[in-house]
């Protein structure tokens, strides 16, 4: 067996190196979500309603954030998404709102950070989300004045 010999890296070659190995990693890609595995997804994230907000949060026992609720409901459909909002965002496909349906991601715009909030499309105009600390998962109208003013993408696995 013939030994490798590799050239050595002086001391602040290697940290950028690293530093540049321990940056977020890119999210695996979601597979093809099967049918009607969003409209199951959007069913539990309904039955949510009601539970606490809570930061990190991503079961019914803990409470939730916007994307553990997401994920959460995911998950209960047998789909494994992402945790965070913006892997959610870049792991799924954009859809126009003429070709929205039950179960897609809604991303909105908030306190000036692009696609910081997600909620789950119910259909009917109507989707569920955990909004904020001090609040629960609740149902809210997409076509109100704030929610219409913040939407800045819909998109769906």
């Amino acid at each position: 067996m013939m030994a490798l010999s590799l050239p050595r890296i002086g001391p602040l070659a290697f940290a950028l190196l690293v530093g540049a190995c321990a940056s977020t990693p890119a999210p695996d890609p979601v597979p093809a979500v099967r049918a009607g595995a969003a409209e199951v997804a959007a069913g539990h994230a309904h039955k949510m309603v009601g539970k606490p907000y809570r930061y990190g949060g991503r079961s019914p026992s803990a409470g939730f954030d916007c994307s553990g609720l997401v994920q959460f409901s995911y998950r209960q459909a047998g789909i494994r998404l992402p945790r965070s909002t913006e892997h959610q965002l870049v792991s799924s496909k954009p859809v126009s709102r003429s070709q929205m349906r039950r179960g897609d991601l809604l991303f909105f715009d908030q306190e000036g950070r692009k696609n910081s909030h997600v909620g789950i499309y119910l259909g009917g105009g109507r989707f569920v989300h955990a909004p904020s600390s001090g609040k629960r998962v609740r149902t809210d109208r997409l076509d109100s004045r704030y929610w219409a003013r913040h939407l800045s993408s819909i998109r769906r696995f």
